[in-house]
């Protein structure tokens, strides 16, 4: 029988084999045409007016992390309230100190600015 850490090894080396192998397979299998249109951006079949790269404000980018920071830890809530009464005292207590902590951070979040749509 294998042992857990056994296991996890296995998993993990197969984990890192099937992304070299697939990182390989699409090196050899993906066209390699090099002539410049196939480098031009594609914008709907017209050509772009004007700078193709546009500068966005750093804002925005804070903005939007903090969105997904504040909805992947709500995910953390739903088995926590569906297994509520299974728990306990100590669960509670955790769970107070994780959205005290989640508060903080988006107090933070207010104070630097980050939450500003401008």
């Amino acid at each position: 029988m294998l042992s857990p850490k056994g296991a996890i090894l296995i998993f993990f080396l197969t984990g890192f084999l099937l992304s070299i192998i697939i990182l390989v397979l699409n090196y050899l299998l993906s066209p390699k045409s090099k002539s410049l249109i196939k480098r031009e951006t594609y914008e709907c079949g017209l050509e772009t007016i004007g700078p193709t790269w546009v500068q966005f404000k750093g804002n925005y980018f804070m903005y939007a992390l903090v969105f997904v920071l504040f909805d992947v830890e709500t995910i953390f809530l739903y088995p926590w309230a569906v297994r509520f009464n299974v728990l306990g005292l100590f669960a509670f207590v955790e769970m107070v100190i994780f959205i005290g902590i989640l508060v903080l951070g988006l107090w933070y979040a207010w104070k630097e600015g980050a939450l500003e749509w401008k």
